[in-house]
């Protein structure tokens, strides 16, 4: 396949998912009660306001979550990345490891990477600290908290989990690591790497594949080994409806209204 054909296939299968993730949002609005033209603010993360005005992160799909992709601009205006104690600085040193243009890059990537080695084992230290790791969760899955609950679509239920259990149980089970080269043609360190039971359920990397998409950071997260962290630590549930199951804390403060 030619590469105009793979980025027109990539481009495809993300309007899929996003796609997948608007329905899911509209059938959770319309559970409840909600209308169609149900509040939503996808920039702060708020997909669903539900009747009470708390907000809903609505996380579906199967494989990875993009929990964000950001350009440097967006490290540099943003306080709350500003104020994780040097975290949004060192985001911003992973950036400028990069030439400014793309062309550059792909003629010595091998020294982009070697840059990116020294920002990114420094973001593992810091993430290493757990009151950082609960900040950085904090901002990056709720922004900043200002959204209150995380919700999954799984096999068509909806899970629906307080943002602060999923800090707390996230930081506290997750071991961060450096990523290590496979192969001869890779290189140690491009990556911070979020573990539990041995196994990789977040990352945090650069995007460099393309034009459109040069010089950001993207924090993935596998669903299925992020929900395995919060079922083995989350267990007291209440079934709200057929289709929406409440966890943890969720349990007293979801729907009331």
């Amino acid at each position: 396949m030619s590469k105009r054909g793979s980025r027109a296939s990539s481009s495809a299968a993300a309007r899929k998912y996003r796609q997948a993730g608007h329905d899911d949002a509209l059938r959770f609005a319309k559970l409840l009660g909600l209308k169609k033209d149900y509040r939503r603010d996808p920039q702060a993360k708020k997909d669903v306001i539900d009747p009470a005005g708390d907000a809903h992160s609505i996380k579906s799909g199967h494989g990875r979550w993009q929990v964000f992709l950001y350009g440097r601009t967006r490290f540099v205006t943003d306080d709350g990345f500003q104020a994780l104690n040097g975290i949004g600085t060192l985001l911003v040193h992973c950036i400028d490891a990069f030439p400014p243009r793309f062309e550059d890059y792909e003629k010595d990537k091998a020294a982009s990477k070697e840059r990116l080695q020294t920002p990114m084992r420094e973001l593992k230290d810091r993430l290493q600290r757990k009151a950082l790791l609960r900040a950085f969760l904090t901002k990056s899955l709720f922004n900043g908290g200002e959204v209150n609950y995380l919700t999954i679509c799984d096999d068509g239920q909806f899970f629906v989990y307080w943002n602060n259990d999923v800090v707390q149980r996230l930081s506290a089970n997750f071991s961060v690591e450096n990523s290590k080269a496979r192969t001869d043609e890779e290189f140690d360190d491009q990556k911070v790497v979020f573990k539990y039971k041995g196994r990789n359920v977040g990352e945090l990397e650069m995007r460099n594949d393309s034009e459109a998409h040069y010089a950001e950071v993207r924090f993935n997260m596998i669903k299925d080994r992020c929900m395995e962290v919060l079922e083995d630590t989350i267990q007291d549930y209440d079934d709200w409806s057929e289709d929406i199951r409440l966890f943890g804390k969720a349990r007293y403060t979801f729907g009331k209204w």
